[in-house]
């Protein structure tokens, strides 16, 4: 059986949709219950729904076979797994955000909030420039509006949350978007179950 680990929320609903489109559905996953791990013996696929920052882990270590997880968390996480499949689902940015009519500091750091330090590092690192990196967990976009940082790096959707914060997308660091993830072992043993599974979803989604 094929084990798959599906980010909860809305984002992991609309990966379900297309598993089930695939024809790797699951009716139980449908029903309302409280299991935490749902499966369709007939088809030899289960699920069960994690915290997208959590797909990568579960991959990684071999409790899902394959996974579904946003790009920036593997750019920021870097979990030794295969990425199969980009499924042009959840598509975004990652982008630099700065008050409008920003300009560079001199003779200091350039200070950065963001929920994703290793990301910003790597991208201000090729850019030569001396950064302090501010790690959050909430509103980011609050940061620079009460002079916290200077710009945030953060994900950008739609830009509404920036503008209505007097905020503007200065750079792209990277375009994201939800990958169909495998755990290594798992892709050489389950190869035909797990290139099944990639191929119907590769098709649906043409």
């Amino acid at each position: 059986m094929i084990r798959v680990a599906l980010p909860k929320g809305r984002l992991g609903e609309r990966v379900y949709d297309r598993f089930e489109q695939a024809g790797w559905g699951c009716p139980a996953i449908r029903e309302d219950n409280r299991k935490l791990i749902f499966e369709n013996p007939e088809r030899g696929i289960s699920y069960f729904w994690a915290k997208p920052s959590d797909v990568g882990v579960y991959v990684q270590h071999g409790a899902a076979d394959l996974g579904v997880c946003g790009s920036d968390i593997l750019d920021e996480q870097t979990p030794e797994v295969f990425e199969l499949l980009d499924l042009g689902l959840g598509v975004c940015r990652m982008c630099v955000a700065a008050p409008k009519g920003f300009e560079m500091p001199r003779g200091r750091a350039l200070r950065v909030a963001t929920k994703f330090p290793r990301t910003a590092r790597d991208y201000y690192s090729r850019r030569s420039v001396d950064i302090d990196i501010i790690e959050l967990h909430g509103s980011i976009e609050l940061a620079p509006v009460v002079g916290l940082s200077d710009v945030i790096v953060d994900i950008v959707e739609s830009g509404r949350t920036l503008r209505e914060n007097g905020l503007e997308p200065i750079e792209t660091v990277s375009a994201v978007s939800a990958r169909l993830i495998a755990n290594t072992v798992s892709y050489k043993f389950k190869y035909d179950s797990i290139t099944a599974v990639k191929a119907a979803l590769e098709e649906t989604g043409k």
